[in-house]
């Protein structure tokens, strides 16, 4: 395939400078553009692939030595986003009357006529935190919680107009569900079809509409949902429910329930991912000799400890699956408990006696 002379395209020469490279591609794009009344689309991509290897002075160099199959790039609409469209405009006498949404809509559309299509009677996503203990992460769990969102209108099914009466094609758009609409930018005049604000797409609207929900087809109200939260979760894990965010607008999608999961802090045990750490205290007797103690784990079973003779404050010892349950549902984390070794703070005459005695021995 034949080299392409990028600086031919844009009408420039090899030594031109950056700024002319962009005044030349500015005049070129808003003369070829493919909505304007002499406008040439395959041009007007020759024209902004040139621009993206010149306009780039590490692009521009490969190109200057290797021509410009140098790396296989051609034109591409995400080239656009390196355009400075506020700096194009200013080119062609400023930005009255200037939308970038509208124009980037156009360029991401493929110099559409149609505009990003936004479902707009989908309800809206729904966001909320439940705090659980951690002892209830031992097990699956139902959870009931209350929430004021939309629901569907109980006296209309959701469709907004009162019970016993019909649709009528909608006068804004004429039965189509879009309307067009003309934008008008410093490229020149851009046709563009929108969904129908008043009767959002449909077509029709009510003759009468519903009294409750005034056409809507949704009220706020308060609703009781249940959320099954599975063992082992962790804070900051989010449980998805679909559907169960606001109703739609007009029978339109319900939007989901993101259920946030905080797991409280435990006064005895510290969760490190789905292993246990708790804290033992023992007498310094204890720690000499060791001994066999129970405790009660987080479920509140009772299991003995083995106390190892000789063992320092700060020892660790492991107690294998009594920790949370893996989220996967197969197996436990470990509980860890650290000995701490206790110091009275006050001694009977006997113990001090015991303890004088000891000191002699050399302990």
């Amino acid at each position: 395939m034949a080299s392409k002379d990028y600086y031919k395209i844009l009408g420039v020469s090899r030594n031109a400078s950056q700024e002319e490279i962009k005044k030349a591609y500015y005049k070129l794009a808003h003369k070829y553009h493919p909505d304007k009344k002499d406008g040439d689309e395959q041009k007007f991509k020759e024209i902004n692939e040139a621009y993206q290897v010149l306009s780039d002075k590490n692009k521009r160099a490969q190109y200057d030595q290797f021509g410009s199959t140098f790396n296989g790039q051609g034109f591409s609409s995400q080239g656009f986003n390196n355009v400075n469209w506020q700096d194009f405009a200013s080119n062609f006498g400023g930005t009255q009357d200037f939308d970038l949404e509208d124009l980037f809509d156009m360029f991401q559309g493929g110099f559409g006529r149609t505009s990003r299509k936004r479902d707009t009677k989908k309800g809206n996503d729904i966001e909320v935190e439940v705090v659980i203990s951690l002892e209830s992460v031992l097990e699956n769990q139902t959870k009931h919680i209350k929430i004021n969102k939309f629901i569907s209108c109980s006296r209309c099914n959701g469709s907004g107009r009162e019970p016993g009466t019909s649709f009528k094609k909608c006068p804004t758009c004429g039965g189509s569900g879009r309307i067009e609409e003309v934008k008008k930018t410093f490229l020149g005049n851009f046709a563009q079809v929108r969904t129908c604000p008043e009767c959002l797409g449909e077509g029709s609207i009510p003759e009468h509409i519903c009294n409750v929900c005034e056409g809507e087809g949704r009220v706020k109200k308060e609703e009781t949902i249940e959320i099954k939260i599975p063992q082992g979760i962790d804070t900051n894990q989010v449980i998805k429910v679909k559907g169960k965010g606001d109703a739609g607008r007009k029978g339109g999608e319900a939007g989901d329930l993101y259920v946030r999961i905080v797991v409280e802090k435990d006064p005895v045990f510290e969760r490190k991912g789905d292993d246990l750490l708790m804290e033992l205290p023992i007498s310094i007797s204890q720690a000499v000799l060791g001994d066999k103690i129970k405790i009660k784990t987080l479920e509140k079973k009772e299991i003995f400890v083995k106390i190892p003779d000789s063992v320092q404050t700060g020892k660790i010892l492991k107690v294998s699956n009594r920790g949370i349950p893996h989220f996967s549902g197969f197996g436990r984390g470990d509980l860890y408990i650290q000995l701490i070794v206790s110091i009275p703070q006050k001694l009977t005459k006997e113990q001090k006696e015991l303890f004088e005695k000891l000191k002699k021995e050399g302990l």
